[in-house]
């Protein structure tokens, strides 16, 4: 008997569904791939309620609140800010849960304190906050697609502690 595999965004859009989670995404450097995802599976409409693609910091202030002090001190690539970034499109969709990405898929912009395929993953979940930090190799589009395949896992392992 053959084995059915189960895909990620599957697993947490079910998840989504059955907790009656709703969900917004502020996405910077997988530009809409988390989005694009999760709504690949159907009856997702009725948990996700808004993806933003907020790649200037001119955007991440004023859709997200993100504070403009923050991106100054701490920069766009930054724990500080991929916090701001899911708390603020939580907030301002009135979502449960929220997932935010920010970081630098290359092949330019990096640096020795910041390299390219650094991301940081944002996972908001009802009023708690975490960020998780990875460094992905590869290049531009390897780097996106791993951030996306991240956020999404780092999405089911918290939800799995609800």
């Amino acid at each position: 008997m053959k084995e059915e595999i189960i895909s990620i965004e599957t697993v947490v859009s079910k998840m989504l569904i059955e907790k009656n989670l709703t969900i917004s995404t502020a996405e910077s450097c997988t530009g809409g791939l988390v989005s694009a995802t999760l709504i690949n599976y159907p009856g997702i409409s009725s948990v996700f309620i808004e993806g933003c693609v907020t790649y200037s910091n001119e955007s991440k202030i004023n859709r997200l609140g993100v504070n403009p002090n923050t991106l100054k001190i701490h920069g766009a690539v930054s724990e500080e800010t991929a916090r701001e970034m899911a708390e603020g499109i939580a907030k301002n969709f009135d979502t449960n849960v929220a997932i935010s990405t920010t970081g630098i898929a290359g092949p330019d912009g990096g640096t020795i304190d910041k390299p390219v395929g650094l991301v940081y993953i944002g996972i908001y979940i009802n009023g708690k906050t975490t960020v998780n930090k990875y460094i992905l190799k590869g290049n531009r589009e390897d780097i996106r697609l791993r951030a996306t395949k991240k956020a999404i896992n780092d999405l089911r392992l918290r939800l799995l502690e609800l």
